[in-house]
């Protein structure tokens, strides 16, 4: 898909939805791949969920490692490392922030969710859809629940039928929002997890809602007829 379609399409988002931030493009490398020359390191250790919410809001362009990632349980998600042992087996969210009863239950929800393959993926990039200079995977949007509604009608425009999601609250950002629509090529959404929540400016009323790229030419051509403008 060209690059200059690309940002018409992340343009034809926000002014048919009227969103006050970007749409964010994410590329992930696979092990081994070659990470684009004009692309610079981000220059601080942060959360995925921080890099997205920064990006969306500053119109920024950077890729990362797996050291950049201050929390390696979303890193591992997207196959940057390995699940740090007490997240995979759902001590973390057991014992360290009592988030369920008892530790089958936390293992459980881990296990369920969408995960790359440890060490498969050697950076993930990130830049505003609208004018990234690379050819992303996944487009997430972070926008508010009426967004998110007239999205699930564009996807629907088409084929009709019913948008099926799934999400737990946990690794939110990372697993719902970009590996689900990156692993699947389904869209996923999600309504956050405590970590998105507590270390980005993602607002109460806002979700997150992940779109495989390539669903976009039908996504935006339906928008034009349900959002006309």
């Amino acid at each position: 898909m060209d690059i200059k379609e690309i940002n018409n399409y992340g343009q034809e988002l926000i002014t048919r939805l009227n969103l006050k931030t970007s749409p964010v493009a994410v590329r992930l490398i696979p092990a081994g791949g070659e990470i684009p020359t004009e692309v610079k390191k981000v220059e601080e250790t942060m959360r995925h969920c921080q890099m997205i919410d920064r990006v969306r809001k500053t119109g920024e362009e950077f890729y990362s490692l797996v050291e950049d990632h201050m929390c390696k349980g979303g890193a591992a998600s997207m196959g940057l490392g390995k699940m740090p042992k007490k997240v995979g087996s759902g001590e973390f969210y057991y014992k360290g922030l009592s988030h369920f009863s008892n530790i089958n239950a936390a293992r459980r929800t881990v296990e369920n969710a969408p995960m790359l393959p440890p060490n498969s993926t050697e950076a993930i990039l990130y830049g505003a859809l609208d004018k990234a200079s690379f050819e992303p995977d996944v487009a997430v949007v972070i926008c508010n629940p009426r967004q998110i509604m007239l999205l699930t009608q564009a996807i629907m425009y088409k084929r009709g039928g019913r948008l099926e999601v799934g999400f737990a609250g946990k690794q939110s950002v990372c697993s719902d929002g970009v590996v689900q629509a990156y692993r699947d090529g389904q869209v996923g959404i999600t309504v956050g997890c405590s970590g998105s929540r507590a270390y980005t400016e993602i607002a109460d009323e806002e979700m997150t809602i992940g779109i495989p790229v390539e669903l976009l030419p039908d996504i935006t051509k339906a928008l034009a007829r349900i959002c006309p403008n």
